[in-house]
């Protein structure tokens, strides 16, 4: 019955978008710090957690610590095993889940209020005592193997990888954050707890609840999930030294299809041009099927099913990316579509209509994203980790409103860079053998 209350309150917490979020800045007495949106209309709370730093800090020769690391803060902790845990989470009817990725490591929670103290009292288990039972870290340490074997014939994992190590070369960017199977198989319990202290840190938490709890309630319930974690964690990678030549990459690989993905310098969220560039690339690759890039190289040329660009703000790199699949014998078509499209709307610009269309969608489509207290945490702490304020919810629609047609081509002048946009192809593109500068 209690799952059935939970389901029912997660469909709840799921209905159309508040017309405000009223976030409040928390401080605990031992402290930490937290954003937190309160609602008390349903007994359910959302928690989210992000801990600065991910994969990025896995030592040399050490890939993959940190996310096998993360698989198994599940597989038992204090004194349960695996089914242990997953038993009493179960009976509270809650859910967590764990995620890493180049930059940090995501912890979610969900939770009913007459549960809150003893899920979160299971929750503090699998961050501050995870066991690493060796049978568990044998299983977890197989899931992650398995992955890898089949990342080494899938295309896309193989465009990626590729990528990575042609932009990142040395730097922790450049490899995978799953590891390698050699990496992966020599990790020692000792490595995965290693990384467990250098990555789940007080010094690099962001916090950000919503529901049914108080701004007292919050602070004192953090202080015990979190206060046991050590102060300071490992030194964040350096800012990366991008590699981005132009030209073409090709990896060979056996299929009728070939995939690509194409980089050039991005934009960082702080720079005074973000904002400016976001619609830009909204116009340009970002906006589905009325974006300039499936308008050229799908609609008119039936070239692929798709292709897409955005703009991606890593902690240590900004890049605006994109990707495209397409036959082996219509790849370099492609590809020169893109480049020409590319060079076509900096040297021309956008139209007042694109510009007016694209803030009509993303203005509209912004408070879409606030359906739910689950959602709505996840974007209060990753705002947190992009230094954003609390009213940035409130003003952020202005601020696209904001562009204008000069700016907007201005940005496009300055900062789109069709010498630099670089393409890893994976496949057998007919024209495209070897290295193409």
């Amino acid at each position: 019955m209690i799952r059935v209350l939970l389901s029912l309150f997660l469909v709840i917490a799921a209905l159309p978008a508040r017309a405000e979020v009223d976030i409040k800045e928390v401080t605990t007495p031992g402290g930490l710090s937290a954003w937190l949106v309160e609602d008390h209309s349903i007994p359910f709370v959302a928690l989210e957690l992000r801990f600065r730093g991910g994969a990025s800090l896995d030592r040399e020769a050490k890939q993959g610590a940190t996310n096998l690391m993360v698989g198994l803060l599940e597989e038992g902790a204090g004194d349960m095993d695996a089914q242990g845990f997953a038993r009493t989470r179960d009976a509270l009817a809650a859910k967590f889940s764990y995620d890493v990725s180049d930059d940090a490591v995501s912890v979610s929670a969900r939770m009913l209020t007459e549960n809150r103290a003893a899920a979160l009292d299971l929750l503090r288990a699998s961050l501050v005592e995870p066991s690493f039972a060796p049978d568990a870290v044998e299983r977890v340490r197989q899931q992650v193997l398995s992955g890898l074997r089949s990342a080494q014939t899938d295309p896309r994992s193989l465009m990626n990888k590729a990528m990575d190590r042609l932009v990142f070369g040395d730097h922790p960017y450049g490899s995978q954050l799953e590891g390698t199977i050699a990496s992966v198989e020599s990790l020692t319990r000792q490595d995965i707890a290693a990384a467990h202290a250098r990555a789940l840190t007080r010094d690099r938490v962001y916090i950000s609840a919503v529901g049914d709890i108080t701004e007292a309630e919050l602070a004192i319930l953090l202080d015990g999930l979190l206060g046991d974690l050590p102060q300071e964690g490992a030194p964040l990678p350096a800012p990366a030294d991008l590699n981005l030549p132009g030209g073409i990459e090709v990896v060979p690989f056996e299929t009728p299809q070939s995939v690509a993905a194409f980089a050039q310098p991005g934009v960082d969220r702080e720079d005074a041009d973000f904002f400016a560039a976001f619609v830009l690339n909204h116009i340009l690759g970002g906006g589905g099927f009325e974006s300039r890039l499936m308008t050229e190289v799908r609609e008119k040329r039936g070239l692929t099913y798709g292709v897409y660009s955005y703009l991606a703000d890593k902690d240590a790199a900004q890049l605006w990316m994109g990707s495209v699949a397409s036959a082996n014998d219509r790849m370099a078509e492609a590809i020169s579509v893109i480049r020409d499209e590319w060079a076509r709307i900096r040297e021309k610009g956008v139209t007042a209509e694109e510009l007016q269309d694209a803030k009509t969608y993303l203005t509209g489509a912004f408070p879409l994203r606030f359906e739910g207290n689950g959602p709505i945490a996840a974007i209060a702490v990753g705002m947190q980790m992009d230094g954003l304020p609390p009213d940035y919810i409130a003003n952020r629609n202005d601020m696209v409103n904001a562009v204008t047609l000069d700016q907007i081509n201005r940005v496009a002048r300055e900062r789109l860079d069709p010498e630099a946009l670089t393409f890893v192809v994976v496949g057998q593109p007919d024209g495209l053998d070897g290295q193409v500068n």
